[in-house]
């Protein structure tokens, strides 16, 4: 009998001592709220850091010369993104982490990771909404510098010969027809102006390439007919006309390259500053949440 009192005592001790047993209830992992909060302030940084950077380039640079080379301002234009970067990413992972709500019945190494989780996510919203407004901007101005530098070497190329290179279905194109229909000798009394088309077209053929030695020699005849100038002047003439044209295709070239690298290193740049802002905001998460529990 004294057992069985004993042993329901100890029961009855033990039962008393255990924690009461709280029912769990499930709850998110991540504050939407906190993290949408965040990508707010990180984007609206973000839009008045570039709208400061496109000022000040607008200021540095001059219509009238005198200007940074095009390397030298992508590496400025590369420099600002990653300030814009640091500084957005600062502040809205660290808003995020720092108005998520505390949780007090999870470990803290997992407070920590979901901090961190909430300013990434901060970051990456913000990133979408900065791409959907600034995006669209940025795509036309890419695609119009590949224009732009395609335009230049086709003005470089057959300026000079409008309508006189290719033909569209497969048609002979008018270099080709003037071949066939080419005289022997120009004649002095011809149209000045037919004379200029079909000398465009000639230089439009060997613009990328080499003139022919018939297309120069015919070349000089046409302009010894139409000035009076000795064939070896007309010769000279026609060589400066050649040489300026290939001066002209380099120049554009090496635009057009130019371009190309620009292009090519501020995407580098740009994916660069984005790894950038994903750690500084996923760091800023951390600090945020830590002074919100500090307190």
């Amino acid at each position: 009998m004294s057992v069985t009192t004993d042993s329901l005592m100890r029961e009855t001790v033990a039962a008393r001592e255990l924690p009461l047993m709280r029912p769990v209830t499930a709850r998110a992992g991540i504050s939407w709220a906190a993290a949408l909060g965040g990508a707010a302030v990180a984007a609206a940084v973000s839009v008045m850091l570039i709208s400061l950077g496109s000022g000040l380039g607008f200021a540095a640079v001059s219509p009238f010369g005198n200007n940074p080379s095009v390397m030298t301002f992508t590496a400025i234009s590369a420099i600002w993104l990653i300030v814009v970067q640091w500084v957005s990413a600062f502040f809205g992972g660290y808003l995020a982490g720092r108005l998520r709500p505390s949780l007090t019945d999870v470990h803290t190494e997992e407070v920590g990771f979901r901090d961190t989780a909430t300013g990434f996510v901060a970051w990456a919203v913000a990133t979408l909404l900065v791409v959907a407004v600034v995006g669209l901007g940025a795509t036309s101005a890419a695609s119009g510098i590949g224009r732009a530098a395609s335009t230049m070497v086709a003005s470089a190329a057959g300026g000079a010969a409008q309508g006189g290179a290719a033909a569209p279905g497969g048609e002979p194109s008018g270099y080709l027809l003037d071949m066939l229909f080419r005289p022997v000798q120009p004649n002095p009394q011809g149209n000045t102006a037919e004379a200029k088309a079909e000398a465009g077209r000639i230089l439009a053929a060997g613009a990328t390439g080499d003139i022919s030695q018939p297309d120069h020699d015919y070349l000089t005849q046409l302009v010894s007919s139409r000035t009076g100038l000795a064939p070896a002047d007309a010769g000279k003439r026609v060589d400066e006309v050649i040489t300026q044209e290939k001066q002209a295709v380099d120049r554009a070239k090496q635009a057009a390259d130019a371009a190309r690298k620009a292009a090519a290193g501020f995407s580098i740049y740009t994916a660069a500053s984005m790894l950038i802002g994903a750690f500084i905001a996923c760091v800023a998460g951390a600090i945020g949440g830590r002074q919100r529990d500090a307190f």
